[in-house]
């Protein structure tokens, strides 16, 4: 309920509001009413409204599709953490989902400079580049660009790719342990690109991840960026004294 008398700013109070109803009373992919419904049913003026909102949205409880309205996110069930674990195929079993990937393209080619600083080789070294859309109960999560220095991965090709998850053929065909994986994450919009790949909207909230594998030498063995829907993960971090 929202109060006048309240000292909580009325967007703040309207947040409150919606994330009850949100949480107690609506399903994933629900349509909010519109800003003008809000309006009226809370007595608040639309630029209130609309704040509150983009404090949703910001919070991952709802997402936006242009000229379609504003929509329930999965915050409350089934959402991934993207900490405390390297392989998205075995995350997706642990929830209870079925994972599956599909290679959209493998290519080998030389690493631009960007690409080399990432896998701490020299620009132009070989490498392989691999793109995988991921998926959980048949719905799209992620895009993942992957990328391998050849010189450790010398005969990986399609076939093996479509047999095995790429981390057990890490270990069982090329001795490549991983040691240690590096995680940078940071907060974007969804291209039209990955948008239609992903099946969400343009301008959506994404989480980019930027990972770096090491092996029990301590050499880098893969460089992925990966792109995943905003309103399917979270992170969840622990901090301890």
């Amino acid at each position: 309920m929202v109060n006048s008398k309240n000292k909580q700013p009325l967007y703040n109070q309207l947040v409150d509001a919606l994330k009850i109803k949100i949480e107690n009373e609506m399903n994933v992919n629900d349509r909010l009413p519109s800003e003008r419904e809000l309006s009226i049913q809370y007595g608040l003026s639309r630029t209130t409204v609309r704040i509150a909102l983009n404090e949703l949205e910001l919070m991952g409880y709802v997402h936006r599709q242009h000229g379609k309205g504003t929509f329930v996110s999965n915050v409350i069930k089934g959402q991934t953490d993207l900490s405390g674990t390297y392989s998205f195929t075995e995350q997706m079993k642990s929830l209870g989902k079925e994972p599956e990937t599909q290679i959209l393209s493998f290519k080998t080619m030389k690493a631009n400079q960007f690409i080399a600083e990432g896998l701490g080789i020299e620009q132009d070294t070989e490498i392989i580049k691999i793109k995988r859309l991921r998926l959980a109960d048949k719905e799209p999560m992620m895009l993942e660009r992957t990328y391998l220095p050849l010189s450790k991965f010398p005969d990986l090709n399609l076939e093996s790719l479509q047999s095995a998850p790429l981390y057990d053929l890490f270990i069982k065909k090329y001795n490549q342990t991983v040691k240690v994986a590096d995680e940078i994450l940071s907060v974007g919009i969804m291209t039209a690109k990955d948008a239609q790949q992903l099946k969400f909207y343009e301008g959506a909230p994404v989480l980019k991840l930027k990972r770096t594998t090491y092996n029990n030498k301590n050499e880098i063995i893969e460089y992925t960026l990966s792109v995943a829907r905003g309103d399917k993960f979270t992170y969840h971090i622990r901090h301890q004294r």
